[in-house]
Parts: C-alpha cells; sequence; structure tokens
C-alpha cells in the first residue's frame, strides 16, 4: 500500500510539478488547496485541472479568510500588484500564508494518518519571501514533531521541498520529464477570470524566464496576447 502524502497545491507551476514529484516517488498524494481570498482565483480552478491530469487521490480545497486580516497586494485590492521587480521583500507577500497553510495540511495529514507533507517553496528563483527559506521548513517540521498528538505517540513528520535549491528552469525541465501540462497551471498574481496572464507581474516574470532559460516554449495564456 502507498504511503500516504498531503500535497500543497496552488495551482500554479511551481506546486504542480511538486505533485508529480511526489507521484512518482510512489505516495499516494492527497492535494490542498486554499481559498483564501487571493485576488489571483483562477488558480484554484486551475489546482482542481492539475489534481485529475496527476491523479491525486483527492483534492480538497479549504476556505480561510486572509483578505480578512490583509497586508498584501494579494489579499487586498487596494495594493497594486507591482509590475517590476525591486529590492526586499515585495507587497505581493503574504502574512503567515505558508506558516497557516502548513498548519492545515498538518491537521489533514493526522486525519489521513499521513506522515509526509510536500510544499513547493523554493528559495533559488523566487520574489525573496521569508515563509520559502529551509530555516523555515526546519522549524516547521519540528513545530509539527512536538505539536500534534500523531508526534506524541511515535510518528515522525517530513515536510518535503524537492525544488527548494532548483531553478525555475530546472523546475520545468523535470516537470517536462515527469509529463505535467504547464498550460494547465496559473501562477500570475492578477490573472483573469479565465487564466490569463498579465505578463508583467513578478511571478510571471519568473515563470517567462524560467521557460526560456529552459529552451521550452511557453504555454502560458497572456491577456491581449491570444
Amino acid at each position: 500500500m502507498s504511503r500516504r502524502a498531503v500535497v500543497l497545491l496552488s495551482g500554479g507551476l511551481d506546486s504542480a510539478t511538486v505533485l508529480a514529484l511526489a507521484s512518482s516517488q510512489g505516495y499516494a498524494c492527497h492535494a490542498l488547496s486554499m481559498a483564501y481570498g487571493q485576488r489571483h482565483a483562477a488558480e484554484l480552478a486551475a489546482a482542481s485541472r492539475v489534481a485529475a491530469s496527476l491523479k491525486a487521490e483527492a483534492h480538497k480545497v479549504v476556505h480561510i479568510g486572509l483578505d480578512d486580516i490583509g497586508g498584501s497586494a494579494l489579499t487586498d485590492r487596494s495594493i497594486q500588484v507591482p509590475e517590476e521587480m525591486g529590492n526586499g521583500i515585495p507587497v505581493t507577500y503574504v502574512p503567515a500564508r505558508n506558516t497557516v497553510f502548513l498548519s492545515l495540511a498538518l491537521g489533514w495529514a493526522e486525519v489521513l494518518d499521513a506522515q509526509d507533507i510536500f510544499i513547493g517553496v523554493n528559495a533559488v528563483d523566487y520574489s525573496g519571501y521569508p515563509d520559502c527559506r529551509p530555516q523555515f521548513i526546519e522549524a516547521f517540521q519540528n513545530l509539527a514533531n512536538l505539536a500534534t498528538k500523531a508526534a506524541d505517540e511515535g510518528g515522525t513528520y517530513k515536510i518535503h521541498t524537492p525544488l527548494i535549491n532548483l531553478t525555475k528552469a530546472e523546475i520545468i525541465r523535470r516537470g517536462v520529464e515527469l509529463g505535467v501540462d504547464y498550460s494547465m497551471t496559473v501562477s500570475c498574481y492578477q490573472a483573469s477570470e479565465a487564466g490569463e496572464a498579465c505578463g508583467v507581474c513578478d511571478s510571471c516574470r519568473l515563470r517567462a524566464k524560467g521557460f526560456s532559460d529552459a529552451g521550452i516554449v511557453d504555454p502560458t495564456r497572456y491577456l491581449n496576447l491570444d
């Protein structure tokens, strides 16, 4: 019987690759997506497509109101999504997002009797978010092994970050090898309801550069370009 794993699935390029990687390693993957009040809600439809395409055992969408606290261009529409890459942590950083997401993934893992959680954080070609760093993942894994009934009874949780040291081009090449259809994914921070990308936000620029560097045709549908 395959080991169960919870895989955080946003519907973007990185998380789709992680789902394919976990599946290729023999895990029975339970995909978890978050409707957290993000302006780019088209990624949830993308997550559903990806979960079905990669034959996840289950796909659950949890609704949480991070837009109730705001503080990010992704959850507060009064804050403009930047269209130039700047220095420091950008306004697209969502306060405590990965802490919340991993906590909910940990809760589902306990219910499923799964000891493995996969997340597509990256510390190479990324926007500089502090909750994508190896130190954060290590700290959360320590928390998981202190704060849960399962760990208290002898279980051990592992937070898997298979993309953390890869460039975007390396991620794309690996995903293509595994059969990921990137045309299904949505990475844009201000995608249209149909999932069309703006082409100018930080996430779009990193994605486009990744395909270019990988020497692979970019299947992204862009606004006003199709």
